[in-house]
């Protein structure tokens, strides 16, 4: 059985599930046309979380998954890094005011129970592993289980578990980086790379996510040895994306020669590699770039949330985290509808 009977689709397209980006409008779009229309709830409280399911049953009857950020019960509470002195430093200057929140991130168990509650078509988890007994209660729910790799060892942890796919996301891919073996963040893999390797080791059935902008491009991973292909930098400028406007302009202008189109490897922003359009805050602080340097995510991620909101107010992309893949260039200003039919049209 192909992924495509498997999740029910008709086209090969996921819509990547990205956090603070993806709205139930943008993935019931998607879903409603044919694709696997995804919702980024890693940041998502319990209680929101469930609430965007249920708009999301009443606005698709087709599948749709909801993404999860795989943290320990330790990461997500501890709050024992002191913030960086240039962090303060330039929160100093700026005269932003920053209260450190008494815990760095939401609590996943309690975000896991909410599926587990109100069950969904797909499931996909990033950041770390989830348990065989989860993902066969999953499972016993009706949810198909995708976990999410960027190295072959982690895909392979994946498969061994029983899950019913994995995106492998190579190194091209905007936004966090999914795997958590010291291998995925030391020697990334670029997406055919990955997809060739972690075929050798694994017969798991692939999502392939990285650099993917166009129709030719599905096409091209389908032959590399991936089912379906995940999309989520092309997606950030249609209109049903939840991007700010002035982070939504900042991809456009890469796109139209206004600003580099360059694209960056950094933990700066939240302590876990993560790509996205250089910008000036990148530049300023690279020198602090080094793993001993910087806060363990989500720590860091809790103390730049103030740096990124006063940005974002001041209507300052230079400062937020402009997460974009290395297919930036391409991107454009159309509706969502748009871009699903320009994919299926070219591929």
């Amino acid at each position: 059985m192909t992924l495509l009977d498997t999740f029910d689709l008709t086209y090969p397209i996921v819509q990547a599930p990205m956090a603070g980006a993806t709205t139930p409008e943008l993935a019931a779009t998607v879903s409603n046309f044919g694709g696997l229309g995804s919702l980024g709830g890693g940041t998502t409280a319990p209680e929101v979380l469930n609430d965007h399911i249920n708009t999301l049953k009443t606005l698709t009857n087709r599948p749709f998954m909801i993404n999860l950020m795989v943290l320990s019960e330790h990461e997500s509470t501890t709050l024992d890094s002191e913030i960086p002195a240039w962090l303060s430093k330039y929160y100093q200057a700026n005269n932003i005011e920053i209260k450190l929140p008494e815990r760095p991130a939401l609590n996943f168990s309690e975000q896991l129970q909410v599926l587990y509650d109100n069950p969904v078509p797909v499931a996909s988890f990033t950041f770390g592993i989830i348990s065989a007994e989860q993902v066969q209660r999953l499972q016993d729910l009706g949810t198909r289980v995708v976990g999410t790799a960027n190295h072959p060892l982690e895909a392979k942890e994946w498969a061994d578990i029983g899950v019913d796919a994995v995106c492998v996301q190579g190194v091209e891919a905007g936004g966090h980086r999914g795997g958590w073996l010291p291998q995925s963040a030391s020697d990334p893999l670029g997406l055919l790379t990955l997809i060739s390797q972690t075929r050798a080791c694994t017969d798991i059935p692939l999502i392939a996510a990285g650099g993917i902008m166009t129709g030719q491009a599905i096409k091209a991973i389908q032959t590399a040895g991936a089912e379906l292909a995940q999309i989520g930098t092309a997606f950030l400028t249609t209109d049903k994306c939840g991007i700010n406007d002035i982070y939504k302009q900042a991809l456009l202008d890469a796109s139209e020669n206004k600003r580099s189109a360059e694209t960056r490897l950094t933990r700066l922003f939240s302590g876990k590699q993560a790509r996205g359009l250089l910008n000036d805050y990148l530049r300023d602080f690279a020198q602090y770039e080094s793993a001993h340097e910087l806060p363990p995510y989500p720590q860091l991620n809790a103390m730049t949330k103030f740096l990124r909101a006063d940005a974002k107010k001041n209507f300052d992309p230079e400062h937020q985290s402009l997460w974009a893949g290395q297919g930036v260039a391409l991107v454009r200003q159309e509706r969502t509808l748009e871009l699903l039919e320009r994919l299926v049209k070219e591929s």
